[in-house]
Parts: C-alpha cells; sequence; structure tokens
C-alpha cells in the first residue's frame, strides 16, 4: 500500500493529542475500533501525527471483548497528564466491568481536569463514578431504562452521542466514528474530518441531534402515521399504561378502528402489542440491574407481582425469578 500524501493542511500544529483508550472487561470491539481507526485515518490523511494513543486497562496485561478477542495492554490504570482524553470502552455486564479500583481511578483522574469519555455502555460507568450529575448524556437503547432507574441526576438523552463540557457519551456501534469525526472538526477543520469519513465509506456524519433508534416505521416495517403515533405513546407510557379507548381518541379514531389497524399490520391487538412492549423492558430491568420483581413489576405498568409473573411466564416460559436467576448463573460459569 502507498503512503498517503499530505493532502490537507492542517488548522494547528503542537504535539500529537493523546487519548487513552480504557478496555473494560467484554468491551465491544465496535466502538473501540471505530474509534481508534479514525484516528488513524485521520494521522495517515493529514501527513502527520495528530493523533496518539494508548491502550490501557485493570491489570494492564490483556483485555477480553464482548466477542472473545483478547487485546494486548499498554500499561494498567496509570496517572495521565491533564490534557489526556480518556476513552471508556464498554459493552455487555457493564455493572460487573466497573470495578472499585476502576472507579477509583476515574474520580482521580477527573479532579485533574481530564476529559473523560464513555463509549457504548461506559456511560454507566461515568456515572456510577458521579462524573455524569446534573449533566446530559447517553448511552445504548438498551441500557436506558435500568440507566434511567438507577441514576435520576443525569439528564439522559436518546442521542448518538453528547457532549457536556469535559464529559462526553456515545450509543455505541458506529456512533463512534461520529463523534471522533466531530472531534477531528473541531480540532482540524471540517475538510479532514469529511476526507477521513470518505476513507472510511461513511456517506452520511451524523451530529448530536441524531437519534440512535431507527423510526418507528423502519423497526416496524409499516409507514402509517397514525400507527407510529400510537407505538410511540405506547412507549412513552410504559410506567402508566394509556387505555385502548384514549390511544384511539388521541389519533382521532374509534376504538374498533384501532383493532382493525393493529391486526392488519402487526397482527396482534392493541393491548397485546402494549404488554409485549411492557414485558420487554420489564426483561431489561430484570438483567441489568439489581431492582426487586416487586419495583421492576411497577415500574413496567403491572399492580401487582402475581399478575406480573402471571402475564411474565405466558410470554416467556419462564417466571420473572427464575429469569433472573438464570442470567447470575450465566454470568457466573
Amino acid at each position: 500500500m502507498q503512503t498517503a500524501p499530505q493532502i490537507l493542511d492542517v488548522i494547528h500544529v503542537g504535539k500529537p493529542r493523546r487519548f487513552v483508550f480504557v478496555l473494560l472487561d467484554q468491551f465491544t470491539m465496535l466502538c473501540f475500533s471505530a474509534a481508534i481507526e479514525s484516528l488513524r485515518i485521520a494521522n495517515r490523511t493529514a501527513g502527520r501525527k495528530l493523533y496518539d494513543w494508548i491502550i490501557v486497562g485493570e491489570g494492564g496485561e490483556t483485555a477480553t471483548c464482548s466477542n472473545g478477542c483478547t487485546f494486548q495492554l499498554d500499561s494498567d490504570l496509570i496517572e495521565l497528564d491533564r490534557d489526556d482524553t480518556i476513552m471508556l470502552c464498554g459493552g455487555i455486564n457493564i455493572g460487573d466491568a466497573t470495578t472499585r479500583k476502576v472507579l477509583n481511578w476515574l474520580r482521580r483522574e477527573s479532579r485533574r481536569g481530564t476529559t473523560v469519555a464513555g463509549l457504548c455502555t461506559a456511560g454507566y460507568t461515568m456515572a456510577k463514578a458521579g462524573l455524569l450529575t446534573g449533566k446530559r448524556a447517553t448511552i445504548h437503547w438498551e441500557n436506558q431504562d435500568s440507566f434511567l432507574e438507577e441514576f435520576e441526576d443525569v439528564n439522559l438523552t436518546k442521542s448518538i452521542f453528547v457532549i457536556d463540557g469535559n464529559r462526553i457519551t456515545t450509543a455505541g456501534g458506529t456512533a463512534s466514528i461520529d463523534l471522533m469525526l466531530k472531534i477531528v472538526a473541531d480540532d482540524h477543520g471540517e475538510d479532514l474530518a469529511n476526507a477521513v469519513a470518505d476513507i472510511l465509506i461513511y456517506s452520511s456524519i451524523r451530529t448530536d441531534q441524531d437519534t440512535q433508534r431507527l423510526s418507528i416505521p423502519t423497526r416496524i416495517g409499516v409507514r402509517h402515521p397514525k400507527l407510529s403515533r400510537v407505538i410511540q405513546l405506547m412507549e412513552s407510557n410504559i410506567e402508566d399504561p394509556i387505555s385502548p379507548a384514549t390511544l384511539a381518541q388521541e389519533v382521532g379514531m374509534s376504538t374498533r378502528q384501532l383493532e382493525r389497524l393493529f391486526r392488519r399490520y402487526l397482527t396482534r391487538s392493541p393491548k397485546r402489542y402494549y404488554m409485549e412492549l411492557r414485558l420487554s423492558k420489564a426483561r431489561n430491568l430484570l438483567m441489568q440491574t439489581d431492582m426487586t420483581v416487586i419495583n421492576v413489576a411497577l415500574a413496567c405498568g403491572f399492580a401487582s407481582p402475581s399478575h406480573f409473573s402471571k402475564c411474565y411466564r405466558a410470554h416467556y416460559d419462564t417466571t420473572p425469578y427464575r429469569e433472573r436467576g438464570t442470567h447470575a448463573t450465566r454470568l457466573t460459569e
């Protein structure tokens, strides 16, 4: 491969900006590789080292990501320079990966004024360390329900990334590319960021105004404005479910018309669809939090644990208690 020529003039010169990638146990490879490759390509495109990086983690030897691949670390959780940018890389089972040593190190380094970013689920680790109190933040949509239950003092959004002062969070996956392109544009101009995007074959650069989930019509495979509106109302009112009659009234339909609409496009009744949404949230909370089954039931709009358990078993063929026990067993195997 030929060495890339210097095709762009950078806005300012100086020592490279250093990123410290912290690989938490079972981190997601995509969020890490997307971020570090964006920096590598920025250097190559500019024809000089604009960015430098090291890879660290608890123990300082190796870190294993969620797909089983293992990475060699440069060092343990060392003392950093104030100008460094910490990039926490999270993944599955983030609660277990958020150890006391990681939290203490984060708190110590943040007191120096260091910029801290949490990729994918690492926003949880930042919040646990107290770094997001009163801040705007985001996290992968699968973890949003549990995050909201545990960290009420964080202004959680559905954006693909959020920059609030020297605290940065992303929703995971390819959102790392969007964040790094934003950083490159701020540091060295949009021409360089666009050139990096071209090399990545990344044709649509998203901003912090973009949301992380597909639109409702795309998710359900149906473009019907009234159906989409009803589903949006359902998703926004899990703890206090809205009656089918009220939902129908909200979109100017009769209850019977709403029933026909759901059966035609989603092959189930509005009541059944709503129940599946509530049970899906309940399953996430059981898997990702230490909330009691009673509190999970209440958070998902069930008046009693017995009714919750009955509905859960009918849908998932197991009880909430067994679900949690099975999940805990898998984590320790």
